[in-house]
C-alpha cells in the first residue's frame, strides 16, 4: 500500500494515530530519484568474486576468490566478525559458471537456484576456492551448473566447504 492513503485505526488500538504512506523512491515526497544518476551499468557487477582461474576445460572451472578486510561489504556483514555473505558465495560461483559458459559479448545472469547448502564461513584472509561444473545446456541458451565453494585457510591445510548446490544461468532478457 503505497501513495498517500490513510488507513483507519483499529478498534484494538484506539490510542494509535493514522498512518501516511509515502511512495518510498518517489522524488515529490523527498526520497530517492534517478535523476542525476550514471545510466547503470548492465555488463558487470560491482564486485568481482573471481581473483584467478585456476583451471579451465570445457565443462568445469575452478577459480579462486581471495578475502581480503579491505571488501567493501566486509564493513556492514557483521561490523565485529566480519564474514563473507552467502549470497556473495552464490555470486561467486555464478561468476565462474559466466566465465565457463558465455560467449565474447555475452552476458550471463542467475536464474534459478536448487537445493543451495551454506557450511562453513568465510573469513578475512581465507580464499573461497569454486568449482563449477555444466550438468547441463538448455535449448533456451540457459545453462544448468553443479557448484562447490571451497574455504582454503592460510593457517591449515584443512578445507571445508562453505557453499554447494544447483544453479541455472541464463542470458539477459532485455524486454
Amino acid at each position: 500500500m503505497w501513495a498517500t492513503e490513510r488507513h483507519r485505526i483499529p478498534k484494538s488500538r484506539p490510542f494509535a494515530k493514522p498512518l501516511r504512506y509515502l511512495a518510498p523512491f518517489s522524488s515529490e515526497y523527498g526520497g530517492l530519484s534517478s535523476e542525476g544518476c550514471p545510466p547503470y551499468n548492465f555488463r558487470r557487477m560491482k564486485f568481482d568474486l573471481v581473483d584467478q582461474i585456476l583451471s579451465q576445460s570445457d565443462d568445469t572451472i575452478v577459480t579462486i576468490k581471495q578475502v581480503t578486510q579491505a571488501e567493501e561489504y566486509l564493513g556492514d556483514h557483521f561490523p565485529s566478525f566480519p564474514i563473507l555473505p552467502g549470497v556473495l558465495m552464490l555470486e561467486a560461483m555464478v561468476q565462474a559458471a559466466s566465465r565457463l559458459c558465455a560467449d565474447e559479448g555475452q552476458r550471463l545472469v542467475l536464474g534459478e537456484v536448487k537445493a543451495l547448502k551454506f557450511g562453513a564461513m568465510v573469513k578475512p584472509g581465507d580464499r573461497l576456492q569454486c568449482k563449477v561444473n555444466i550438468v547441463r545446456e538448455n535449448t533456451d541458451g540457459s545453462f544448468a551448473c553443479k557448484g562447490t565453494g571451497t574455504v582454503l585457510k592460510n593457517d591449515t591445510e584443512e578445507t571445508q566447504t562453505a557453499v554447494a548446490g544447483r544453479f541455472t544461468i541464463r542470458p539477459v532478457r532485455m524486454s
